[in-house]
């Protein structure tokens, strides 16, 4: 398996953090759409949300994709979300566990997850014990907890995760930061940086603007401190990646989505070359 230390050289890139495109960003493009846009653009590498695109879930598609543009898959993002519930299999267990595979025959180094949802109680019972029996299974990945935020709907605010949101507050080796969660959830992204210390593994890269939904901007078009944390990194002792995990649905045009992800890829290429105060 590649060490993150190794991938931040791919494809010259000049930082010491690579910064990678997740497939998300395209939706509705497909998969493949990502690879070529990443290379085109001059991205570091791609994170791979695995969701009902059956290229998402291929190792064979994927590794030829990444082989043909260059761009490799250097984070994969399990089926967590509500509309894969059922991608590869209904049990959570095995969507993990089927998603830390990918990730090692692609020589990708970090697992996205996100917390249990509520009705999930045996999977969110067991949650932290089988992460650790997957990570010792799968020497040297790391599977990253993302943190969420509490959903508002009619004037009503609740947790659909177990035990909670916040994944610092159960604690967990590794973590993956989402600036776009921190707004949505209206908690300070520096400080839950400070808590999730030697355990930051990955970065969702995107912004908010607090209004208490996910909104996935492209980075400096919200209110969130993303130039700071990116700034931060290096003090940090950061090792892992940063994704650029935004919204680009609303894009009129293709070559408005490409603009929009020009810019937050030199957004982050800007500030993670900037150290902060404290690491000069």
């Amino acid at each position: 398996m590649m060490p993150q230390s190794a991938a931040a050289t791919l494809g010259g890139v000049t930082s010491r953090v690579p910064v990678l495109l997740s497939t998300s960003s395209l939706f509705p493009e497909r998969t493949a759409a990502a690879f070529q846009l990443a290379a085109a653009l001059g991205y570091d590498g791609l994170e791979v949300m695995v969701w009902t695109d059956a290229v998402s879930q291929d190792a064979g598609a994927l590794r030829g994709l990444a082989d043909h543009y260059g761009v490799p898959v250097l984070s994969v993002h399990a089926p967590c979300l509500l509309v894969t519930q059922r991608v590869w299999s209904p049990d959570p267990w095995e969507r993990l566990r089927r998603a830390a595979v990918l990730a090692e025959t692609l020589e990708a180094p970090t697992v996205v997850v996100h917390p249990p949802f509520t009705w999930q109680r045996d999977y969110a019972r067991n949650f932290a014990d089988g992460l650790d029996k997957i990570a010792g299974e799968f020497g040297g990945l790391r599977l990253a907890v993302e943190n969420m935020y509490p959903v508002r709907m009619a004037g009503r605010q609740f947790v659909p995760y177990a035990p909670g949101w916040d994944p610092t507050e159960t604690g967990y080796p590794s973590y993956t930061l989402d600036l776009s969660h921190c707004a949505a959830a209206h908690t300070d992204a520096l400080a839950m940086a400070d808590r999730m210390g030697d355990g930051l593994a990955h970065v969702h890269l995107g912004d908010g603007t607090g209004e208490g939904r996910d909104e996935h901007l492209v980075p400096g078009r919200g209110s969130q401190p993303c130039a700071e944390l990116l700034r931060s990194l290096a003090g940090r002792g950061f090792t892992g990646s940063v994704a650029v995990e935004v919204t680009t649905r609303g894009a009129k045009s293709r070559q408005t989505r490409e603009a929009d992800l020009r810019e937050a890829l030199a957004f982050a290429r800007q500030h993670l070359n900037t150290p902060s105060p404290v690491d000069a």
